[in-house]
C-alpha cells in the first residue's frame, strides 16, 4: 500500500469496501430467497408424510408391484423419497427414483424424539412420523435438487451482475478520484514552484471554503504568505545589517584613522603636542560617543537595557530642554507650550527612566540645533493629548521630505550626505537612539514634516 499512489489506494478501498458491502448483500438475498423454497418442500414433505402415516402399508405396496423384473420396490418418483420403517428403522417398504438421501438412523425412539419436525440431509429435506399401525415409522424426503440450482442461478447472476458492477464503478471512480485530487495536485505544483524560489504563488481557489480542500487551500495559503513575509523581512534585516556594518566600520574607522594620522604626523616632527593631543583627544570623544551609542542600541535590540523607571513628569524635561536650546544658541528664540502649540503647558506625569528620557530629549534637541540655521525659532510642548502624555520639539528649519522623513529612525541616516562627518551632522544615530529608548518604554515617537514647513518630534507616552 505504501508503494501506491494516493488516487489508488483510495480506489482500492472503495472498491475494496464496495465488493464487502455486495458480497454481504447477495449473502443476505441468497438467504431470504432459499428459505421459501425450502419452506415449500417442507409442505410437500409434511403433507406427504401425514397422508402415509394414515395408509395401510398393503396400499402402497400395491403401488409398488408393477415393477419390471429384478429391480427392488420402488418407483420412478423423481425428487421424493417414501418409505416405510420398521421399529429399528430399517425400511420396509419404499418409492423413489433413482437418488435415495442418505437418512440417519431412525428408530421408533428417534423418530419419536424429533416431534414431527422436518430436518436436513444433504440434498434433502426429511419428515418422520410414527405409522398409525404398528410400530413403524413413515418417512417422506423431498429432493432440494431444484432449490439449489434455482440458488446456483440467482448466486451466478448475482457475480455476474456485481463483477460489471465493480468494472464500471473501478472505472468511473477512476477518473472521479483524480478530479477529486486535482486540487491537491495543484498543490503540490505550487510546492514545487515555491520551492523554486517563486514565492509569490499561491493555491488557486478551485473548491468552496467550507470543504476539506478549501479550508487546506486557505491555510496553506495563509502559510505561504506568512513565509513569503518572513523570507522578506529576513532579507531585509541582512540587508539592514549589512549596510549597519558598513556604516559602523566607516564610522569607527574615522576617528581611528584621525587618531593614527596625528600619531604619525607627530612622530615625524610636524606638528605641536599641544595640538596633536588636542586634535587626537577630541577624535577619541568622537570615537567613545561613538561606541557608547552602538552598546546602547545593542542592549535595546538584545533587551538587555534595564530601565529604572519612577514617577516624574516631562515638564522637567520640557523645561530642562528649553535651558539647553537658549545655552546652544542664545540667539534662537525658544518658547514653552502646550501640545499642538496650545498657549499653556500642563502637567504631563508618566512612569519611566529619567535620565533614559533626558537623553531622548536632548538628542532631539541636538537635532534640533544641528540641522536649523542659527537664530531659527524652536518651541517646546508637553502635557497630554487623547489620554497620553505628550512632549514636542518643534523647529523653523528646512523641513524634509516624504521619503526621507519615513528613514529619519534608520541608524545611520543622515539626509544630507554632503555634511561632514565631523561637523554637526554626527553618525546617524541619535534618533534611532531617541525612537529605541521610546518604545522600550512602550511608547511611540513621531515626525511631522514637510519641505519648507520645518519638523516636529513628538513623543506619546502612557499617562501614570
Amino acid at each position: 500500500m505504501r508503494r501506491l499512489s494516493l488516487r489508488a489506494r483510495v480506489l482500492l478501498v472503495a472498491l475494496t469496501l464496495l465488493t464487502a458491502g455486495m458480497v454481504a448483500s447477495d449473502a443476505v438475498v441468497l438467504v431470504a430467497l432459499r428459505k421459501p423454497l425450502v419452506d415449500r418442500v417442507d409442505l410437500q414433505v409434511t403433507v406427504g408424510a401425514g397422508v402415509l402415516a394414515i395408509l395401510p402399508q398393503p396400499l402402497l405396496a400395491g403401488l409398488a408391484a408393477d415393477q419390471p423384473a429384478g429391480r427392488t420396490p420402488s418407483t420412478r418418483i423423481e425428487d421424493f423419497y417414501v418409505a416405510y420403517l420398521d421399529a429399528d428403522g430399517r425400511p420396509t417398504l419404499s418409492l423413489h427414483g433413482d437418488a435415495v438421501p442418505e437418512l440417519p438412523r431412525l428408530d421408533h425412539d428417534s423418530v419419536r424424539a424429533r416431534g414431527g419436525a422436518a430436518f436436513e440431509v444433504p440434498g434433502w429435506r426429511v419428515l418422520a412420523l410414527p405409522a398409525r399401525s404398528g410400530d413403524g415409522s413413515v418417512v417422506v424426503a423431498g429432493s432440494l435438487s431444484q432449490v439449489d440450482e434455482a440458488m446456483n442461478q440467482v448466486l451466478l447472476l448475482c457475480v455476474l451482475v456485481g463483477a460489471g458492477l465493480l468494472v464500471v464503478l473501478a472505472a468511473a471512480g477512476w477518473f472521479w478520484v483524480r478530479a477529486g485530487l486535482r486540487p491537491l495536485r495543484r498543490i503540490e505544483e505550487t510546492a514545487a514552484a515555491i520551492a523554486g524560489g517563486d514565492l509569490s504563488r499561491r493555491v488557486p481557489f478551485t473548491m468552496s471554503p467550507a470543504t476539506e480542500v478549501g479550508r487546506l487551500t486557505a491555510a496553506l495559503n495563509g502559510m505561504l504568505t506568512q513565509i513569503e513575509k518572513a523570507v522578506s523581512a529576513r532579507a531585509r534585516s541582512e540587508e539592514r545589517l549589512r549596510r549597519f556594518v558598513a556604516d559602523a566600520s566607516h564610522e569607527l574607522r574615522t576617528p581611528l584613522a584621525g587618531i593614527s594620522g596625528f600619531t604619525q604626523l607627530y612622530r615625524m616632527g610636524g606638528a605641536e603636542i599641544e595640538a596633536t593631543m588636542d586634535r587626537i583627544e577630541r577624535e577619541s570623544l568622537r570615537l567613545t560617543g561613538l561606541v557608547d551609542d552602538l552598546l546602547l542600541l545593542a542592549q535595546l535590540d538584545g533587551r538587555g537595557l534595564e530601565l529604572r523607571r519612577a514617577p516624574m513628569d516631562l515638564r522637567t524635561l520640557a523645561a530642562d530642554a528649553l535651558h539647553d536650546l537658549r545655552a546652544l544658541d542664545p540667539t534662537r528664540p525658544v518658547r514653552l507650550t502646550g501640545p499642538g502649540a496650545a498657549p499653556d503647558p500642563a502637567p504631563a506625569p508618566v512612569v519611566g527612566d529619567e535620565s533614559r528620557l533626558r537623553q531622548v530629549v536632548s538628542n532631539l534637541v541636538g537635532n534640533a540645533i544641528a540641522h536649523t540655521p542659527a537664530g531659527s525659532a524652536v518651541r517646546v510642548g508637553v502635557g497630554t493629548a487623547d489620554g497620553e502624555a505628550v512632549l514636542e520639539i518643534a523647529d523653523t528649519g528646512p523641513g524634509l521630505p516624504a521619503d526621507q522623513a519615513r528613514l529619519v529612525f534608520e541608524r545611520f541616516y543622515r539626509a544630507d550626505t554632503s555634511r561632514a562627518r565631523d561637523g554637526a551632522g554626527g553618525a546617524g544615530l541619535g534618533l534611532a537612539i531617541v525612537w529605541s529608548l521610546v518604545t522600550a518604554h512602550g511608547g511611540t515617537v513621531e515626525l511631522d514634516t514637510a519641505p519648507g514647513e520645518g519638523a516636529t518630534f513628538r513623543l506619546r507616552l502612557s499617562t501614570a
